[in-house]
């Protein structure tokens, strides 16, 4: 029976049960409430629980797992000792969120995970008070907690607000600009620093240096343990612990006299065992005392509890469905354009010693793992700092090289402004390689890639090509790292379509290949156009990535009788005008295809280009002015009216407005 629970305006209010112990602890948990009188015992109990429930979820969905098994004791102890939301946890990138979405009312739903209308992958504010922003990107979380800190202050709102951040997301600029600012007067801020020695790919650099001289010394680690042996045979008293606190940070100041944190104003704690509870919760109820600004240093290890994704964090850091009795997962027989640049590369790099590769720590993701065994002298990851990464390529350039800096199409956004006045202003020649762009599956809203086109087609000294195969993406590669100035290359997540002859002529400059309908529908027992009252012919322009939807729309009117032909653009920017209408003058029907929003993309310039030499029956099918859910790239084309079956309602539509108005 529920309890009978006096409320604080003197009525009464029903509350659940406790907690049983020697049941299934995590399916009693609603709240962090429920987790406030559990032993250290039962806190460990209640890790594997969530441990294996977030295993077995990520095995059939897909998803972040070693960073989310890396800090299941870290997110329970500071679920026990704060009271979320009163006490604000702000989660950088947010893909260690997991544990944090099984203890505050989310384990029902969480078989959902990643998929069309389920539980996103990342925090969602629309999901839970507990979840304070919608956050994908690294380094913001700092920012972020010590803006609503100060909201809160200014509002007379009582709380702690807590960043937890990873060593990874400390090698953003960002991160150190909201460092910087909260150093001053954050009396209630806490930030966590998640040390894993990885981003997504291993640190680089001096800050992993850094961090190391900080948890690796061996005077400091033998001091230390030594007086905390003293210390828990002592009889414990306020003033006493006051003490040991201060003694321990004079220590600590002694042994470690270069110590950036305190530099910056915060007092420094650390480190600590991330995967020690009972040692967590026991700093973390000391710190939550404290009137000034922290940073908590904690060790954890990405992967914990699962042997394939310890051995190997980089695969399993975000990964698709796979075999939780090995951790194998499985192989397609098509590659994706990924596996195809990462070919690409390594064959032009052999060609071509001025080529070099820079990557803002995703050298896996963006298929470069295969370049930086081959050429470790030409590989630069330079951590999660986009901007870096393009200014960086500008200095490569300034001295001779080639530059190709490849990072995924949601993460250029961060670097925009590089590109303007670091690589175009001087026309400096680099190579961008967006991966991931147009729909992105299942991570939602924080990483489509449909903002690349309309951010970057307006900068002068700048092309932007669309590859549609495996083919053309090495045409394209090679075209690139030849021609003056700078480039944009960008493809999709999925894999690349089957060849057809027209993708392996050479490129011409603004200008893309038409792919007739014989040629890529042969054997269809379609009835060839014949001139007549009423023309049926459609002509389907688009960017590589969409050649595919586009494909399947083709073979389906030509089985209904209207002959389609797909014009296939390759250079998005520039884009030859007068070729492309003297193409399109011969069909009554143009449906223009875009996997990037429609204000300030291509389909725009074509159709207001094609209403200017007096053509009405155009439309384009691009992204509108939302940001789309997560579900698989099928489902986010789906939804957003840019599917196979909306591109031949689209040709269809246009033919009967065509036929009426005859």
């Amino acid at each position: 029976m529920p309890q009978k629970t006096a409320a604080l305006n003197g009525g009464l209010f029903f509350s659940r049960p406790p907690v049983q112990i020697g049941e299934n602890l995590l399916s009693q948990i609603q709240t962090p409430q429920d987790i406030k009188n559990l032993s250290h015992k039962e806190l460990s109990e209640l890790a594997n629980e969530i441990r294996r429930k977030i295993i077995d979820t990520v095995g059939k969905n897909g998803g972040h797992l070693a960073s989310n098994l890396g800090v299941v004791e870290l997110t329970l102890a500071l679920h026990k000792v704060f009271d979320s939301p009163k006490d604000a946890i702000v989660f950088d990138v947010s893909h260690q969120c997991y544990a944090h979405k099984l203890l505050t009312g989310r384990g029902n739903g969480f078989s959902t995970l990643r998929q069309r209308g389920g539980i996103s992958g990342f925090t969602k504010e629309s999901e839970s008070p507990h979840d304070f922003f919608d956050n994908g990107h690294a380094s913001t979380s700092i920012s972020q907690a010590l803006g609503l800190l100060k909201a809160r202050e200014l509002q007379g709102v009582d709380g702690k607000v807590i960043a937890i951040i990873g060593d990874g997301a400390l090698t953003g600029g960002l991160a150190y600009e909201g460092l910087l600012n909260a150093g001053k007067d954050a009396k209630n801020l806490i930030v966590v620093l998640n040390d894993n020695q990885m981003s997504i790919s291993p640190s680089k650099g001096s800050l992993s240096r850094y961090l190391s001289s900080l948890t690796m010394s061996i005077q400091y680690q033998s001091v230390r343990s030594a007086i905390d042996k003293i210390v828990s045979k002592m009889p414990a008293s306020r003033f006493f612990q006051k003490f040991v606190f201060r003694f321990k940070r004079a220590l600590k100041g002694l042994l470690l006299s270069e110590n950036m944190f305190v530099d910056f104003g915060f007092e420094y704690v650390g480190p600590l065992n991330g995967h020690d509870t009972k040692e967590l919760v026991r700093v973390f109820e000391r710190v939550k005392k404290l009137k000034k600004p922290v940073v908590v240093h904690v060790l954890t290890k990405k992967g914990k509890g699962y042997s394939p994704a310890e051995d190997n964090p980089e695969l399993f850091h975000g990964i698709g469905p796979f075999n939780i009795a090995d951790g194998s997962v499985e192989k397609f027989d098509a590659e994706s354009f990924t596996e195809h640049f990462s070919k690409a590369i390594v064959d032009l790099a052999e060609k071509n010693p001025k080529v070099v590769a820079i990557t803002a720590a995703m050298s896996k993701g963006t298929g470069l793992a295969s370049f930086a065994r081959r050429y470790p002298d030409r590989f630069f990851d330079v951590g999660i700092a986009e901007e870096h990464a393009v200014t960086f390529a500008a200095g490569l350039s300034k001295g001779g090289m080639t530059p190709i800096v490849c990072i995924y199409s949601t993460f250029i956004q961060r670097s925009v402004d590089q590109i303007i006045h670091d690589i175009c202003l001087p026309n400096l020649k680099a190579v961008f390689v967006l991966d991931r762009s147009g729909a992105v599956p299942n991570d939602g809203e924080t990483h489509q890639g449909i903002f690349d086109i309309a951010l970057l087609k307006p900068v002068p000294n700048l092309k932007i090509l669309a590859p549609a195969s495996a083919a053309e993406l090495k045409l394209c590669l090679e075209w690139a790292a030849a021609a003056d100035g700078a480039t944009v290359i960008r493809y999709p997540k999925k894999s690349s379509p089957s060849e057809l002859p027209p993708f392996s002529f050479p490129l011409e400059q603004g200008r893309g290949v038409l792919v007739k309908a014989e040629e890529f529908a042969p054997s269809l027992d379609y009835e060839p156009y014949e001139s007549g009252e009423h023309k049926k012919r459609v002509l389907l322009a688009s960017c590589g990535s969409m050649f595919s939807e586009c494909l399947v729309a083709a073979r389906s009117l030509l089985l209904q009788g209207v002959h389609c032909d797909i014009y296939n653009l390759r250079f998005i920017k520039p884009l030859d005008q007068d070729y492309f209408h003297s193409i399109a003058k011969d069909y009554d029907a143009l449906v223009v295809v875009e996997d990037g929003i429609k204000q300030g993309g291509f389909g725009a310039e074509i159709e207001c280009e094609a209403l200017r030499r007096g053509r009405s029956s155009v439309q384009v099918l691009a992204f509108g002015q939302n940001f789309p859910a997560q579900g698989s790239r099928e489902q986010v084309l789906e939804n957003s009216f840019l599917s196979s079956n909306d591109i031949q309602r689209a040709a269809l539509g246009l033919l009967n407005e065509r036929k009426n108005n005859a």
